[in-house]
């Protein structure tokens, strides 16, 4: 959501709104609309990469464990596997267990395949990124005064900024509201970075 935020910004950033007219506010329109649903299919085919990439760590390390010629091999690549903070508190017991249990395992496809959820995953990113979109435009399809257009829809953006920087606060256990003001300044500079560098 942020990322589609940024890359409206910098379509509406650069209108011009004392020369603007109706068809450079309808140029600006597609172009935002155009990119972020360009990126948002892009961003949809990271996401199903990302889960083939997972799926096939997934069945790599269950075949090292099986290949595996002695107990203490397997239980090597068990803790690679697991989480730093996981892996020290198994005893040998344990990963003999977790070994076992691999080994009971139905024996994994040849190679990974995307399931249901991935691609209802890769169409929520999409909409995600095209959907943010929508409210930051939405002022110059309704209002003919491009100047106050623009400042409704700055607005719009800087709430949106703080509402995706409070929820990721809240997610990552900082002062929401902190990492909210935090984000709109870092999505303000990015935005002016972009459009500096022509993006």
């Amino acid at each position: 959501m942020l990322f589609g935020l940024i890359m409206v910004l910098t379509f509406t950033g650069s209108l011009s709104v004392a020369e603007a007219g109706r068809d450079d506010v309808r140029g600006m329109l597609i172009g935002a609309l155009g990119c972020n649903l360009a990126w948002g299919l892009i961003d949809g085919i990271m996401y199903l990469m990302g889960c083939m990439s997972d799926r096939a760590q997934r069945i790599h390390m269950l075949r090292s464990v099986r290949r595996a010629t002695r107990p203490e091999e397997a239980h090597h690549q068990i803790l690679q596997a697991l989480p730093p903070t996981v892996a020290p508190a198994l005893q040998t017991a344990e990963l003999e267990r977790i070994r076992e249990h691999l080994n009971r395992l139905p024996e994994p496809p040849e190679r990974p395949h995307l399931r249901r959820r991935d691609w209802r995953g890769a169409f929520g990113v999409f909409l995600l990124v095209f959907l943010s979109t929508l409210p930051v435009v939405i002022p110059f399809v309704f209002m003919h005064n491009a100047r106050e257009a623009l400042r409704v829809s700055n607005l719009i953006a800087v709430l949106m900024l703080f509402a995706t920087g409070y929820a990721f606060g809240r997610c990552v256990g900082h002062r929401p509201v902190i990492t909210g003001i935090v984000m709109v300044v870092v999505g303000s500079v990015l935005v002016a970075i972009t459009m500096a560098l022509g993006g």
